[in-house]
């Protein structure tokens, strides 16, 4: 999960999984970042839940035919970590620990002058400098076990995991990628899924604030295929009563303007606001949400400018934002 901008070899499968589909995309190339196969399958209710898998006997078996489908057996993969089990902790340690040390100090402080709300993490860290007597690090932490459960399913399958990352950094990845950043902003990243909403805080390229908001976004939808093209996939459909989705969105907004409020007033103290919002994801209706966005929230609400062409001449469907970021990540 280490935070890196820019990609290492070419011709790694990229998988996102969450809990309603998986994705892969292979990259053609990588400046710019163009796609050469990808696809997507939707997975029924139940089988992961918050990031969490329940029912691995079914996955095993959608994967395994996902693999076989997209021609990926024995190929090396990267991964993301589900939002729902990552956290991200800016945290205080002497000057003297170098850099090589960091890790097993950590360690050894973990429940003592280090707490995470669950035990035995596997996190990266972030440098940010020196002051005094003490170094800030940004730690991002996420449970050991599920992210094994995850690496050894993959090995199960016969893919071969080299590296995970978790979605902000890979949507930043391209973000960057794309030359779309600005000097001196506070971006908020929204990744506005079907399953859950996950929100983070990036300083000068750094993720410093990173909140979730998990809901049942993904109730009263239906899969169907879609007609024509090339790329004929499964959709989601809504078949719930409109007035309830919107109830939702609603919710969600008000989530999102208490997170910016929460940065700008408890944790800068007034010193800093969020200054551009970036919108992603694969909720169906991403559309209607980035309008209501840019009516409700005064600062710029912007969306990935992904137009490259893959194969045979199409544009690459916004919902695989993700899985191209991840493809720029250095092993």
């Amino acid at each position: 999960m280490a935070f890196s901008l820019f990609s290492g070899s070419n011709k790694v499968v990229n998988l996102v999984l969450n809990d309603h589909s998986v994705r892969y995309v292979e990259l053609k190339q990588k400046n710019p970042p163009i796609p050469l196969h990808y696809g997507q399958r939707i997975l029924p209710n139940g089988i992961i839940m918050d990031g969490k898998i329940q029912d691995i006997d079914t996955l095993m078996t959608i994967l395994d035919e996902c693999i076989d489908d997209w021609k990926i057996a024995k190929r090396e993969i990267r991964f993301t970590v589900p939002d729902s089990l990552v956290i991200i902790r800016k945290i205080s340690i002497p000057a003297d620990v170098k850099e090589d040390e960091i890790h097993g100090y950590l360690y050894l402080e973990l429940g003592t002058s280090i707490h995470l709300p669950f035990e035995d993490p596997v996190f990266d860290v972030i440098t940010l400098g020196v002051e005094g007597q003490k170094q800030e690090i940004l730690v991002f932490a996420a449970p050991e076990q599920y992210v094994n459960e995850y690496a050894d399913l993959f090995k199960s399958l016969r893919l071969k995991p080299i590296a995970a990352d978790i979605s902000p950094l890979a949507i930043y990845r391209l973000y960057h990628q794309l030359d779309m950043h600005q000097a001196k902003e506070i971006l908020l990243s929204v990744q506005f899924d079907l399953d859950v909403v996950s929100m983070c805080i990036f300083e000068e390229h750094i993720p410093v604030f990173m909140r979730h908001i998990p809901g049942d976004l993904k109730e009263n939808w239906s899969v169907k295929f879609g007609e024509g093209g090339n790329h004929p996939e499964q959709q989601m459909v809504y078949v719930g009563e409109l007035p309830e989705l919107t109830y939702q969105f609603e919710e969600i907004y008000r989530d999102i303007t208490k997170l910016m409020d929460f940065y700008r007033y408890s944790l800068t103290h007034g010193k800093k606001e969020v200054t551009r919002i970036l919108l992603n994801g694969d909720h169906p209706m991403l559309e209607r949400v980035h309008a209501d966005m840019k009516e409700l929230f005064e600062i710029p609400v912007d969306t990935l400018n992904v137009n490259m062409p893959g194969i045979e001449q199409e544009s690459l469907p916004s919902c695989y934002n993700l899985a191209l970021g991840l493809g720029l990540k250095e092993v």
